[in-house]
């Protein structure tokens, strides 16, 4: 499985942006999907999840209400629509896959651990 992350650029604040993630495989109806990012010298962080059934939606509190994450299993593509963009959102942006699965803990889709495989990110600027 491969994913390539796009649509990252340089936005002032109260912007936005279309973040793009695509998966190579046709098995993309099995998979998790979630954003993460990294700011320097900080941990990679959880952004949004969407389950494989698009029925499960999970936000970072950071960016509830202002971030959209959906996918288009048509296409096999993930996408994160961003709104009201704010400096404290600069990061590289990384999309995540993981196989569904069972697990037997609460909000394991926030942890980096959980996911089988990784884009190389986008990065994404703030100015204020």
């Amino acid at each position: 499985v491969q994913l390539q992350a796009s649509g990252g650029g340089l936005v002032q604040a109260g912007g936005s942006l279309r973040l793009a993630c695509t998966f190579s495989e046709r098995t993309f109806t099995t998979y998790a999907m979630a954003w993460f990012r990294q700011a320097p010298g900080n941990d990679r962080e959880f952004v949004a999840y969407i389950g494989d059934d698009d029925t499960y939606l999970r936000y970072a509190d950071s960016v509830k209400g202002r971030f959209l994450i959906s996918r288009d299993s048509a296409n096999n593509k993930l996408d994160l629509q961003m709104y009201n963009l704010k400096p404290e959102d600069t990061a590289r942006y990384y999309c995540a896959a993981t196989r569904s699965r069972s697990r037997s803990h609460t909000n394991w889709y926030r942890l980096p651990v959980e996911y089988d495989y990784w884009g190389q990110g986008t990065q994404v600027t703030v100015s204020s």
